[in-house]
């Protein structure tokens, strides 16, 4: 409950103006022009009785402290204390102490100011003095203070407030109550004879009034509010505009029936977070145990919404259809099966009773909620007998009943039954036509705490049960169309009271706040100036209607209250739902402790020999910390950084299953050509793992180790080649010794020309000054091949630059050292090169090629643009959509046999590469976008990142860069190449349905051959082909009929060709001896402008009544019924854009109106304009 009054504040200059309650649920504050101090020298009129003396106390409250009718008084006390030798007075004083309602009341006095020396300060204070209050004491107190003369009690000033008294806020009242020189003056205010403060004395009398607080929160500040302590329940908090799930919600989470049918659905293997009716349980089961306020955020989330959604208000009734919806499909087959439909849905009859015969037309459908008009109807009663008014249907307007002609009848609606739980909408938001807008019906609109539903069935419904409803909730909307809020009070027990829920805070409620204080309508007048206006706290516009008011009643039938409405503790939630939160909430709490501990932790990523030789790109390994199961990435670990490297050695071995003497680690480092390379061995056993990072790797490199390993030699022991220091075998020049070298580790890498692989083989030691030749050996014996077989040895510099090594230079003068790469393949003949090159046109003939190849290879996702396709087919269902890796450089050609090749493996037969052609893909939409043409400079690049960027400005792509469509032709490129595209759009079933073809045909055939191939991939029978014919359309207006003779080169490509079989009443009826002829038609919304739809041609027939004509034309358009009554006929000269529409009645004859060059057009909205157009409907997925 809002505070009222609550604009009261402690400093505020409170001379002439006062508070008058506000009773409305916003936070209105009504200003009355007579709050002014009262004083004997007031001028009196004859409109105002005279003023009370200041000792007179009913007479000074009932003037200035008349009670609030809407709240009980407690208690009231009146209290008068003698202020004697003021200007003596301490600084800070206080009265002498009385009791109010069982609580100590004193007045708080600052005889020369409280922070405002010009003025005096007085404030009405409880009184415990040095003894605490008692643990959540609070009085709700409306007062008034009232400083007067001691010998003529009509000289006085008075103020008047109200505040919810507590321990934290003990006193309040009036810092500027009254100017010094005011009250000190001779006369006061320049009429009296004397001062108010005569030789330093003055009277203060306090009227203090405790009002009771039945709901716990009158003139609450909400600081520190707990709704579950005070109320049992929790709120739901606002996401940024949600209020109005969160009323929603909140109404179907106390339908005890509704939460128990929904904590029914099996969800104990649910995992994910995307399935709603999981969701749901989870948020009902928090809204039960949490002690705060609930997020709703994983229930939008798992309804698919975005931010978008997020923050703009839905319409509530859509949402709870959409809702049960969902929630109904997930609970067929469970024991919940049919419990919303038991709980929310009743029968209505739609009915058309002839007055004169026996007959009758009549439908019976279900409903979930009603609709219920507001405006025109004063309470629900009148909206009930507004839904069933019966309509006569007499004279020109009589209905033509099967069997007997036109006759006179009654046409209405009457319910069969009503559901347990009855879900009203009120129509609050209507559309305005003076407006031409839609508007909020504020209009008092009443009703009642039980009804009786039972006058609005149908005779012959069964009534064995009574109809009687009890109100359980009020959906309320505060606010006008573009701003304003929604909450709800909800009567969770049976027999229990209303309580507030506004999205987090839950708060008691009196029954008028839930039901009186909701019908809206006008503010209550105030005895003075007629009506009051209130504040709208959205748009800051004041009115005299109440912004405030239902929109959504939500009733439960009387003999089903202990069904529909359980204790709240009856209904458990499923066992799996506590224990799978409570592991969530141990893992967050993991998390947060992890969170603090973090500086205590560091990321250590370790690669080993098997991950290298899994790895198949540049570089040694990806460093990239990727929670994957890939064999080639490196394992991370957060390690205490206070652990030594002697125990992360043997941790690592713990975790990789190494023996502790066979491994070393080596600190990984970033070198200047932006590789990452072992460095050295980590060999400082009690150095701990942040002292190596300080002083071996960069801040941002983070740190990186690679762990060696080795065997061991015939004694057992480990051989670690590094450790022995060798001499070379040249000889001593000029009396010096050769310099010492210890071997250097190098990285091993194998191109495999025929697999197209490169990969890690392992690592060998070498001596600087041996030859790069002398690597054979060790290749040979890692790779297990004989002697004698040629090598080609390459250096990888790093990641863009490989060179090929001198086989006769030294590993020093090949500037060889520790950790660099070495990559080697087989010497490739003439022979071998074209073999290969046969096998494999795009394959890479040796390794510097192959790491070009890495350098730009992109991994893109082909998906077939038609399906099925018409001329191959797959083995196994979804292998027609794979991904493959090309290069940035690749030919169309090239592209063109990748795709080849996998396809020829996927399907049924071999793929002809020179049949295939690629779309690019929509990057939002994702549907197909822009044909690639085959050209020389065509590369993989240019194709897809074309378009990524303009200048120095980088826009979002409009093509994805990693999707392409293909499809299969029926014959290559070069043969297409000299053909035309033909789409033609073929009218299967009138112009209801359409099915688009796309034919590639020689450029020089006619329309003939169109047919043909129509008639190919439409599989139309050979007997209807001489009642086909084509149109040419654009912007859904027709241009011209297309004669067989026409040419295919002629066609506009920005046109649409249509083809239809002509209708059997043209084939058959159409006489054009009296002046019958084919017509064009097109659709349009508003204008003609704004056409939309299929297009297509009518028979007309001359002299014919529109009202006929409008017959025949719903049967060709296939709209009928309502739909068809709300399209509007009008001939459109010339078929022009901008032409005024001449609107066709029912008696006019259209032949006469209609000219030989003119259009039809039918007027009605447009279902299916694109998204950028209309308003984005609800979805829950």
């Amino acid at each position: 409950m809002d505070q009222i009054g609550s604009d009261m504040l402690l400093d505020s200059d409170f001379d002439e103006k006062r508070l008058t309650p506000n009773d409305d649920n916003e936070n209105v504050a009504i200003i009355t022009p007579d709050d002014v101090d009262s004083m004997v020298d007031d001028i009196e009129t004859s409109a105002e009785p005279a003023l009370p003396l200041a000792t007179d106390h009913e007479g000074m409250k009932e003037r200035f402290m008349p009670a609030y009718p809407d709240y009980e008084t407690e208690a009231e006390a009146t209290f008068t204390w003698d202020i004697t030798n003021w200007r003596s007075l301490a600084k800070r004083t206080h009265g002498p102490s009385f009791t109010c309602a069982g609580h100590p009341w004193r007045i708080l006095f600052f005889p020369f100011g409280n922070a405002a020396s010009e003025s005096v300060s007085f404030y009405l204070e409880q009184g415990f003095e040095e003894e605490k209050p008692p643990e959540d004491w609070y009085a709700c107190a409306q007062f008034m203070l009232v400083l007067h003369n001691p010998n003529d009690p009509s000289i006085y000033i008075h103020h008047e407030a109200n505040h919810r008294f507590t321990a934290e806020e003990g006193d309040w009242g009036f810092t500027r109550f009254a100017d010094k020189n005011r009250i000190f003056a001779a006369k006061f205010d320049g009429a009296a004879d004397r001062p108010l403060v005569e030789n330093d004395c003055a009277r203060m009398t306090a009227y203090v009034r405790v009002l009771k607080d039945p709901t716990g929160v009158l003139w609450h500040n909400f600081v520190n509010y707990d709704s579950k302590k005070e109320t049992g329940m929790v709120g739901l908090r606002n996401q940024g505009a949600t209020c109005y799930l969160n009323s929603l919600l909140q109404s179907l989470y106390l339908t005890g029936s509704f939460r128990k049918a929904v904590y029914q659905i099996p969800t104990e293997t649910e995992e994910g977070r995307d399935s709603s009716a999981y969701a749901l349980q989870r948020l009902f089961y928090r809204l039960q145990a949490d002690p705060i306020a609930v997020s709703t955020q994983e229930l939008t989330h798992s309804f698919g919404w975005e931010s978008r959604q997020i923050f703009e208000q839905q319409d509530v009734q859509e949402l709870s259809r959409i809702l049960m919806e969902k929630l109904e499909a997930r609970m067929k087959g469970t024991e919940a099966e049919n419990a919303l439909g038991n709980m929310f849905v009743g029968k209505m009859k739609t009915y058309l009773r002839c007055i004169n015969v026996d007959y009758e037309s009549s439908r019976i459908e279900d409903f979930w909620d009603l609709q219920l008009n507001v405006s025109g109807c004063k309470s629900l009663a009148d909206s009930f007998k507004n839904y069933v008014e019966v309509e006569t249907l007499e004279g020109d307007n009589k209905y033509a009943a099967e069997g007997y002609g036109l006759q006179d009848a009654k046409k209405g609606v009457i319910f069969e039954s009503f559901p347990q739980v009855l879900h009203l909408q009120l129509k609050r938001f209507e559309y305005d036509f003076q407006r031409d807008a839609m508007m909020k019906v504020n209009d008092r609109y009443e009703f009642p705490d039980v009804f009786d539903a039972s006058p609005y069935l149908d005779e012959t419904a069964d009534k064995s049960e009574p109809y009687i409803y009890h109100l359980h909730g009020v959906l309320v909307h505060s606010g006008d169309l573009n701003a304003g809020h929604y909450y709800a009070f909800l009567k969770p027990e049976k027999n229990g009271e209303f309580y507030r829920f506004d999205d987090d805070r839950v708060t008691r409620a009196t029954k008028r706040e839930a039901i009186d204080d909701n019908f809206g309508g006008d503010y209550a007048t105030n005895g003075i100036n007629g009506l009051q206006k209130g504040q709208n706290p959205y748009t800051r516009q004041w009115s005299t209607k109440r912004s405030n008011n239902a929109y959504m009643l939500v009733y439960v039938r009387e003999s089903r209250l202990d069904q529909i409405l359980p204790p709240l503790d009856d209904v458990k939630a499923p066992e799996h739902l506590p224990v799978r939160l409570a592991e969530e909430r141990t893992a967050a709490e993991k998390r947060r402790k992890e969170r603090e501990e973090a500086h205590l932790y560091m990321n250590v990523q370790v690669a080993t020999e098997a991950n290298y030789k899994a790895y198949q790109s540049v570089d040694i390994i990806s460093w990239q910390a990727e929670d994957s199961d890939d064999p080639a990435l490196p394992k991370q670990y957060r390690l205490l950084r206070s652990m030594t490297v002697t125990d992360f050695t043997e941790f690592v071995c713990q975790q990789h299953g190494f023996e502790l003497d066979l491994v070393r680690p080596w600190i990984m480092v970033n070198r200047q050509n932006g590789t990452v390379r072992p460095d050295h061995p980590l060999s400082w056993t009690d150095m701990t793992l942040q002292e190596a990072a300080d002083k071996f790797t960069t801040r941002n490199g983070g740190f990186r180790i690679f762990m060696e390993e080795t065997t061991r030699g015939a004694d057992g022991t480990p051989i670690w080649p590094s450790e022995d220091v060798s001499v070379p075998s040249s000889p001593v020049v000029n009396g010096n010794s050769p310099q010492q070298h210890k071997p250097i580790i190098i990285f091993m890498k194998y191109f495999d020309v025929d697999k197209q692989v490169l990969r890690g083989v392992g690592h060998v030691y070498m001596n600087p000054s041996e030859k790069a030749q002398d690597l054979a050996p060790h290749i040979l014996q890692m790779m297990g091949w004989e002697t004698g077989v040629q090598l080609e040895l390459y250096e990888e510099i790093k990641q863009t630059y490989i060179e090929k090594m001198k086989p006769k230079n030294t590993l020093v003068a090949s500037e060889i050292q520790d950790g660099d790469i070495v990559c080697f393949q087989r010497h490739l003949s003439e022979a071998e090169a074209t073999a290969v090159r046969q096998t494999n046109p795009t394959a890479c003939l040796d390794a510097p090629a192959y790491y070009d190849y890495l350098i730009n290879r992109i991994y893109v996702t082909f998906t077939q643009k038609f399906s099925p396709p018409q001329n191959y087919e797959v083995q196994t269902e979804g292998d027609e959509k794979f991904t493959i890796a090309l290069s940035k450089k690749d030919s169309y050609d090239a592209l063109a046999h990748k795709v080849a090749d996998h396809l020829s493996t996927v399907c049924t037969v071999p793929i002809d590469p020179t049949y295939l052609r690629f779309t690019t893909v929509n990057a939002q939409s994702g549907k197909p976008r822009t044909l690639v043409k085959r050209a020389a400079g065509t590369t993989a690049s240019s194709i897809l990142f074309s378009n990524s960027g303009y200048g120095s400005y980088n826009y979002t792509p409009m093509h994805s860069q990693d999707q392409l469509y293909y499809e299969v032709l029926e014959m290559s490129l070069t043969d297409l190449e000299q053909r035309k595209n033909v789409r033609v759009i073929w009218l299967s079933e009138g112009i209801q349905k359409e099915q688009p073809f796309e034919m590639a045909l020689p450029k020089q055939t006619q329309f003939t051959d169109v047919l043909a191939a129509l008639q190919k991939r439409a599989s139309l029978p050979d007997e209807i082909l001489d009642q086909i014919r084509f149109y040419e359309a654009h912007s859904n207006k027709i241009y011209k009929l297309l004669p067989p003779t026409h040419s295919v080169i002629a066609l506009n490509e920005y046109m649409t060709v249509y083809a239809e079989r002509i209708p059997e009443e043209e084939l058959k009826e159409m006489d054009e001896s009296k002046g019958d002829r084919v017509i064009y038609c097109f659709h349009f919304e508003k204008e003609p402008s704004k056409s939309h739809g299929t297009p297509f041609i009518f028979m007309l027939k001359e002299g014919e009544v529109f009202k006929e004509t409008k017959d025949r034309l719903s049967r060709r358009t296939g709209i009928k019924g309502k739909n068809m009554e709300k399209v509007r006929f009008a001939v459109i000269k010339g078929g022009q854009n901008y032409s005024r529409p001449v609107w066709v009645e029912d008696d006019d004859i259209l032949s006469e109106k209609l000219g030989p060059e003119d259009h039809l057009g039918l007027e009605h909205p447009n279902r299916q304009r694109g998204n950028w157009a209309r308003h984005e409907s609800l979805n829950i997925r």
